[in-house]
């Protein structure tokens, strides 16, 4: 046996305060540290029965060879004769199992320096593993970070124990990320490397307003209202659709809070951005009217509605076009993320102009029929006229034939 002492224990247990890594891992990695050197030292390829043993009490450590005792021992290197194994143990009887120590001698260097390659390598996969299944235990949750620098772009957010990349497509436009600030983020997948895992992060994903949502709303928490569709244009605008399952609660009341207290700690922590608090309805005319808010509207026309196309036109008054419609089209693409159908929004002005135009067309239309009317009735009566004058030019010719007939008849 090896005496080791009890700093290696106290080693362990720093790791574990510090890493995470617990000393049941670190003391087994120690031991297969041990069999290694072993086979290496003894120029041995497979030794299944050789393992290694820590006495956390005496501070020692050795490796061992698991013999069955026999009679007759016909492989010395996996048995020991009866007699033999009666010298380590009177009790001991035929087809029982004995543990032998084969430590070398001065085994303590080669072990040493086999045991330190092993640990790093298995404090490294621990660790890696640790931070693997916490992150994925995080993965499409809300988290709060640092921020600790930017790299070509992409900011690097250090979330506890490893440091988080937030690519450029993940970031609010305009937002400046400031080393040492703290910020919450979206884990939105983690990778498994060859080192440590790669986490991903959004600072821009619609699910942080969810989150935030939750977080400050009981209502949420509690199942009694429900978030059912969420649209975001990260740094400007979302719009979020609720629906109460109790009668008695009031859903975009709850998420507004008492005198807007609810609303303004979310929109706070999202920088100013602008939040629309919808009620979610599952008569689709009744969804798209409060998606369009805060835009008034005087009709929903469903135009197709089928699992592919899911189409409608909004008629809303002159003045409220550009709001129904929004900066850039924002208002009515949020609606549209929001609800799953396709919007045309048209004013009464535009709706007038094309009912005009279907009349005057139809008008026209009718007056082109008249007229090509009144050219067939005077076609027709021409080959009236043409088919009569052919039948009495034919007559004509049948009297001629007739008396030409009778003047021969005579001669």
């Amino acid at each position: 046996m090896i005496k080791i002492g009890t700093a290696l224990f106290e080693a362990c247990e720093e790791l574990e305060r510090e890493r995470g890594i617990s000393k049941e891992v670190l003391i087994a990695s120690l031991c297969d540290a041990m069999v290694a050197a072993y086979k290496k030292h003894m120029h041995v390829k497979e030794a299944a029965n050789i393992e290694a043993i820590l006495d956390e009490q005496t501070g020692e450590i050795g490796v061992f060879s698991t013999k069955v005792v026999v009679n007759e021992v016909e492989d010395p290197d996996l048995q020991i004769s009866l007699e033999e194994a009666q010298e380590i143990d009177d009790e001991v009887e035929v087809d029982d199992e004995v543990k032998i120590e084969v430590t070398p001698d001065q085994f303590g260097r080669i072990a040493a320096q086999s045991a330190k390659q092993v640990i790093t390598q298995r404090i490294r996969d621990a660790e890696r593993n640790n931070i693997l299944n916490e992150f994925l235990e995080k993965k499409g949750t809300l988290t709060t970070g640092i921020i600790q620098r930017v790299e070509n772009r992409n900011v690097i957010v250090n979330i506890g124990k490893t440091d988080a990349i937030m690519p450029h497509k993940e970031q609010i436009p305009r937002e400046y990320y400031k080393p040492g600030n703290r910020i919450r983020v979206f884990v939105l997948n983690v990778k498994e490397t060859n080192r440590l895992p790669q986490v991903i992060v959004s600072h821009a994903h619609a699910e942080i307003v969810r989150e935030l949502f939750e977080l400050e709303v009981p209502e949420i928490e509690d199942g009694i209202v429900e978030i059912k569709s969420i649209s975001r244009d990260a740094g400007f605008r979302t719009k979020i659709a609720v629906w109460s399952n109790d009668p008695e609660v009031d859903s975009v009341g709850a998420c507004i809070g008492p005198r807007g207290s609810r609303i303004q700690t979310i929109v706070g922590e999202l920088k100013n951005e602008k939040i629309d608090i919808v009620r979610w309805s599952p008569d689709p005319v009744e969804y798209i009217v409060n998606a369009i808010s805060p835009a008034r509207v005087i009709s929903v026309d469903i135009m197709t509605d089928d699992d592919e196309t899911k189409d409608a036109l909004v008629v809303v008054p002159d003045d409220q076009l550009s709001l129904a419609i929004g900066r850039e089209g924002q208002n009515v693409r949020l609606a549209h993320r929001l609800t799953g159908w396709k919007i045309d929004i048209k004013s009464v002005s535009q709706m007038e102009d094309e009912e005009a135009s279907r009349v005057s067309n139809y008008d026209y239309a009718e007056e082109e029929i008249e007229e090509r009317i009144v050219d067939s009735d005077e076609i027709q009566e021409e080959i009236e006229e043409e088919m009569n004058q052919q039948a009495y030019d034919e007559e004509d010719i049948e009297v001629e034939e007739v008396e030409d007939s009778d003047e021969i008849s005579e001669e």
